[in-house]
């Protein structure tokens, strides 16, 4: 069980197995503790919540950016890049742009 909450880089360093499997186990502690909360447990269990709902959501997060990061890596030389790889820049300057550009 997680006590401390876990630091961003070295989530960075591992890999998408390593991240997925981390994030289950948790997700099935956070399950554990909800548990807890419903059955009375101790205060030092309620206050976890908060610590591995953080963490869920550092995984999460470092997943989705490896993610975009792989994806820009694929598009680089490409003709075409997708929308969500876009700069996402203005509304103004987005329609001051020609259907060329």
């Amino acid at each position: 069980m997680f006590i401390a909450r876990i630091k961003v880089h070295e989530l960075r360093d591992k890999s998408k197995t390593e991240l997925l499997s981390q994030l289950k186990e948790l997700k099935a502690e956070l399950s554990l503790l909800r548990v807890a909360k419903v059955t009375g447990g101790a205060p030092n269990k309620l206050s976890k919540i908060k610590v591995v709902r953080l963490s869920i959501a550092q995984v999460l997060t470092v997943i989705s950016q490896k993610q975009k990061a792989a994806l820009r890596e694929a598009y680089k030389k490409k003709k075409f890049l997708p929308l969500d790889l876009r700069p996402k820049k203005t509304r103004a300057i987005r329609r001051r742009l020609t259907k060329h550009q």
